[in-house]
């Protein structure tokens, strides 16, 4: 075999090689600086997490290192439908009770995920807007309590997903282990809490001896994606919790489809749930 020939198939295997990492991080079709996020921390009456700035300074560094810009707000002025189409992504970072002052900003968020905006939520989101149903739907359920903070397990159900797939199936955290009602049927659960390592006398028992803690699904028009896990601000600074950011704003952002607000119908925000 001729050098030129080596030299050939070893370009190949190269890129062959490239292509397969490139789909096992996914995100690989997104071209990243055109993605716009929106990370949103606003904490209405009530508790306020401390974990917020941390959180965004992980955001910061995923867009730095990957190319994508971002806009912190904790305004919810700025949910209106002109200046959210300029977004690919909205994040709801540690975000706790009421976050908006108008339901016309309710309807600004409403009509962008019917257009096919993305949606990430990060801990303490599942405690936001209790009392509106949409928005309960749009995260995946609503915050009951949460176990003391402690060490215990999760378990990967599902390895293949960009927010998992570089996980241990055993995935040992030192947390909350939040407890949600009010879940929203469709979704894909990606991570449950092994309440087995849980120590917690009021458990909820309806799934087992484990709980949805890391979940996605597709909502309205849009894709959403949510971890329930991040409660202390130096998780935020390790490599492994921010891969997983990323894998859950990969997943959302993956269909790279542009906004389309002719499929945008909400005029309220208690309008009927699609289902």
């Amino acid at each position: 075999m001729t050098k030129k020939s080596l030299l050939l198939i070893a370009c190949v295997c190269l890129a062959l090689f490239a292509a397969a990492q490139n789909k096992s991080k996914g995100g690989a079709k997104v071209n990243w600086k055109k993605v716009n996020v929106l990370v949103y921390t606003k904490n209405g009456n009530g508790y306020v997490h401390e974990n917020r700035a941390a959180g965004v300074a992980a955001i910061q560094q995923l867009a730095n290192q990957y190319g994508f810009s971002v806009t912190v707000s904790e305004n919810p002025a700025d949910f209106t439908e002109y200046n959210l189409k300029k977004y690919s992504l909205i994040v709801f970072n540690n975000t706790n009770n009421d976050v908006f002052d108008t339901d016309e900003q309710k309807v600004a968020l409403m009509r962008y995920v019917q257009a096919g905006g993305g949606f990430v939520g990060i801990h303490s989101v599942t405690g936001t807007e209790r009392n509106w149903p949409w928005f309960k739907r749009l995260v995946g359920g609503t915050f009951v309590k949460h176990a003391k903070h402690q060490k215990f397990k999760e378990i990967v159900i599902d390895p293949n997903h960009p927010s998992t797939s570089f996980l241990p199936r055993i995935w040992e955290r030192d947390d909350e282990c939040y407890y949600v009602k009010e879940v929203n049927p469709d979704l894909h659960v990606l991570v449950v809490h092994d309440l087995s390592s849980v120590e917690d006398t009021d458990k909820p028992t309806f799934y087992g001896e484990t709980f949805p803690s890391v979940w996605c699904h597709q909502f309205d028009g849009g894709r959403q994606w949510y971890t329930s896990l991040g409660h202390d601000i130096a998780t935020y600074a390790t490599a492994e919790f921010q891969q997983h950011i990323m894998g859950g704003i990969i997943w959302v952002v993956d269909s790279n489809k542009p906004l389309d607000y002719s499929k945008a119908r909400a005029a309220s925000p208690g309008d009927p749930l699609p289902y």
